[in-house]
C-alpha cells in the first residue's frame, strides 16, 4: 500500500503543478505538522505538497503523502477549517481505508494478484488503484469512500485536530462552506466526500466531545 501510495503521489507531482508559494507551503506545513504530531506520527517522515489547482481538494496517501490544492486553501476560511480537511484525509490513511478499498474494489472485482498492482501496467488498473487510494477524482475515476469510512475519518480528523490545538468547531463549519460552494456546481472534493446535512449535524455533535482537548492545549497554533 505504501508503494502504491508513493507511486500515485509521484504521478500526481508529474502531472500537476507543485506550488512554490512560500506562504501557502508554510501554512499547510504548519497545520499538517501539528496534526501529525497529535496523531503520534513523525512529520519529517511525511511528504507534504501544495498543488496549484483551483479545485477545492485535498488528499492523503499511504506511504505518508499529503497534497492540498490552492483552491482548498482559498476555500477554507481559517486554519481550523483547513486542519479539519487535512485531519480527515490523514485519518483515512491511518485507518487503512485505502487497503480496504483495494481489497474490495480490485482483488474482488478484477481478480488481480499483488504483483499486478503497480501503476503504469494498465490504464484501467491504474484508475482503480488511484481511485481506491482516494485520489481517483484526479484521474477521472470516482470511487467514494463508504459511509462508515467517512464517519471514521471524520471522527479521527476532529479528534486529532483538537488535540493539536485547532478548534474542532472548524470541522462542521468547513462542511457548511463546502455545501455553500457547491450551490453553483459540485466542487471536486464533494464528488468523493459527500456532505449531507446529516454529516454536518454529526460533526456538530462531536465538537463538545473534543472541546476540552482543544482547550487543554496551551500553545495554540498560529499558522496564519
Amino acid at each position: 500500500m505504501s508503494s502504491m501510495g508513493d507511486e500515485s503521489f509521484e504521478q500526481l507531482k508529474k502531472q500537476g503543478k507543485v506550488s512554490n508559494n512560500k506562504e501557502d507551503i508554510q501554512y499547510v506545513s504548519c497545520i499538517t505538522t501539528r496534526v501529525l504530531r497529535a496523531m503520534g506520527e513523525k512529520p519529517d517522515e511525511w511528504e507534504v505538497k501544495v498543488f496549484v489547482d483551483e479545485s477545492p481538494n485535498a488528499f492523503a496517501l499511504p506511504g505518508k503523502n499529503v497534497g492540498v490544492h490552492t483552491g482548498m486553501i482559498k476555500l477554507a476560511k481559517n486554519q481550523d477549517q483547513l486542519a479539519a480537511v487535512i485531519g480527515h484525509e490523514i485519518g483515512h490513511v491511518l485507518a487503512n481505508h485505502g487497503n480496504e478499498r483495494v481489497s474490495q474494489n480490485l482483488i474482488v472485482q478484477g481478480g488481480l494478484v499483488a504483483t499486478q498492482l503497480a501503476l503504469g501496467n494498465d490504464s484501467t488498473t491504474d484508475g482503480l488503484i488511484v481511485g481506491a487510494l482516494g485520489v481517483g477524482a484526479q484521474f477521472g475515476v470516482l470511487l467514494p469512500f463508504s459511509r462508515k469510512q467517512e464517519s471514521e475519518a471524520d471522527e479521527l480528523g476532529i479528534k486529532y485536530m483538537a488535540s493539536a490545538g485547532f478548534d474542532p468547531a472548524g470541522a462542521p463549519q468547513l462542511w457548511k462552506v463546502m455545501k455553500t460552494a457547491g450551490a453553483g456546481g459540485q466542487p471536486e472534493f464533494l464528488s468523493t466526500h459527500p456532505s449531507p446535512d446529516s454529516r454536518i449535524a454529526a460533526l456538530s455533535k462531536l465538537v463538545p466531545k473534543y472541546k476540552n482537548d482543544y482547550q487543554a492545549v496551551k500553545d495554540k497554533p498560529k499558522c496564519r
